[in-house]
């Protein structure tokens, strides 16, 4: 099982704080969870959506994901 959390604007746009899911890899678990409706599609489509593999961002297109491992979801940040 992969936990996938969803931080700030994301989580409440998509109305849920985390999931549990069983996905091998990032690409597969971005495509899953597109297909659960058309605005969680478009939530995770924006651009300059942040992705965190075990608290560590990253920045690539795709990879491979182990039991336990914690995707995270979350909006540009700004501070001031």
């Amino acid at each position: 099982m992969v936990k996938v959390v969803f931080f700030a604007r994301i989580r409440e746009q998509l109305g849920c704080a985390e999931l549990n899911v069983e996905v091998s890899s990032l690409a597969t678990l971005v495509a899953s969870l597109k297909q659960r409706g058309e605005l969680w599609a478009r939530v995770l489509s924006e651009p300059n959506l942040i992705c965190a593999i075990n608290q560590v961002v990253f920045d690539g297109n795709d990879r491979e994901l182990e039991q336990g491992d914690e995707v995270a979801f979350f909006p540009p940040v700004t501070g001031g």
